[in-house]
C-alpha cells in the first residue's frame, strides 16, 4: 500500500475533546438557546429521553461549536535494524489556545516538505475538520496542512486509515477498536474510552491520563498502517516519548 519511505513521511495524529464548559448551565444564554435547538434534532435519534443539560454532558464534546480540544497526540515511524520504532509527542492541558498554537508551530515546520502527510483514523470526518474549526473559533492561524479549501484531492496531504480500509465503500463505519481487533493489533482501549474524557478532564483534571489514552490511539493507528502495509508492528521497547 505504501513504501517504507512513504510510511516514514506520515505523521500520525489523534485528538481528544471535551465540552467547552463543564456544565450546561455555564453556557451563555445565546449558546444555551442554540444548544437547545440542536438537542431537539439529536433527541430524535435517541432511544431514551434526555434533557438538554444531560445531552450536553454526553454529546457536546463531539461538536466543534460546543466542545474544545484538550489533547493532540502525534507519532512518526522509523525503520531501523533494531525494529520499527515509533516516537510520540503530545500537546495537552487545560488551555486549548496553547495546545492549538504549539501544534500549529510544530505542524508547519514538520509538514513543510511536500512528501509529508497527516494520518488519523476517521480523521477526514472528525479530527481534521474539528481542528480547523477550533483554530477559527480561537482566532489562530490554521496550520498549512489543514488549509484544504480550493485544493484538488491529490493536493491534500491528509490520510485516513478508515478511508483506506473502506476501499471506496462510503456506507460503512469501522471503529479503530474493531480494526485493531481484526488486524491482530493490541487494543488501545485498556484504561478508559472516549465517553470518559470529559469527566476525567473536568472532574479529575487528570490531563496526563487523557494524554496517555490519546497516545495509545496514535500507536494503534500507526500499527494498523503497518499491518495494512504488511510490515512488522512496533514492539513496546521501541516506543519513544518526546
Amino acid at each position: 500500500m505504501f513504501t517504507r519511505k512513504e510510511i516514514e513521511n506520515i505523521l500520525f495524529l489523534d485528538i481528544e475533546t471535551a465540552s467547552s464548559v463543564e456544565d450546561y448551565e455555564l453556557l451563555s444564554p445565546r449558546m444555551k438557546g442554540l444548544w437547545d435547538k440542536k438537542s431537539k434534532i439529536l433527541l430524535k435519534r435517541e432511544e431514551e429521553p434526555f434533557t438538554p443539560s444531560e445531552l450536553f454532558t454526553q454529546r457536546a464534546a463531539i461538536f466543534s461549536e460546543f466542545g474544545k480540544v484538550v489533547t493532540i497526540s502525534l507519532g512518526y515511524l522509523r525503520f531501523t535494524p533494531q525494529g520499527t520504532k515509533l516516537r510520540l509527542k503530545s500537546f495537552f492541558g487545560p488551555d486549548e489556545h496553547t495546545i492549538l498554537t504549539e501544534f500549529a508551530q510544530m505542524a508547519n515546520q514538520y509538514m513543510a516538505a511536500p512528501s509529508r502527510t497527516l494520518c488519523a483514523h476517521n480523521g477526514k470526518e472528525f479530527d481534521y475538520p474539528y481542528l480547523g474549526r477550533r483554530y477559527l473559533i480561537n482566532q489562530i492561524e490554521v496550520p498549512q496542512c489543514l488549509r484544504i479549501q480550493g485544493k484538488k484531492p491529490w493536493e491534500v496531504n491528509l490520510l485516513d486509515t478508515m478511508e483506506l480500509w473502506k476501499f471506496g465503500d462510503y456506507k460503512s463505519f469501522t471503529s479503530l477498536d474493531l480494526l485493531t481487533a481484526i488486524l491482530g493489533v493490541p487494543s488501545p482501549k485498556d484504561d478508559m474510552d472516549g465517553s470518559e474524557v470529559g469527566r476525567v478532564f473536568w472532574e479529575e483534571k487528570n490531563y496526563s491520563r487523557i494524554k496517555d489514552y490519546c497516545e495509545q490511539d496514535v500507536l494503534a493507528t500507526a500499527q494498523v498502517m503497518l499491518r495494512m502495509c504488511r510490515e512488522d508492528m512496533v514492539r513496546p521497547e521501541n516506543i519513544e516519548y518526546a
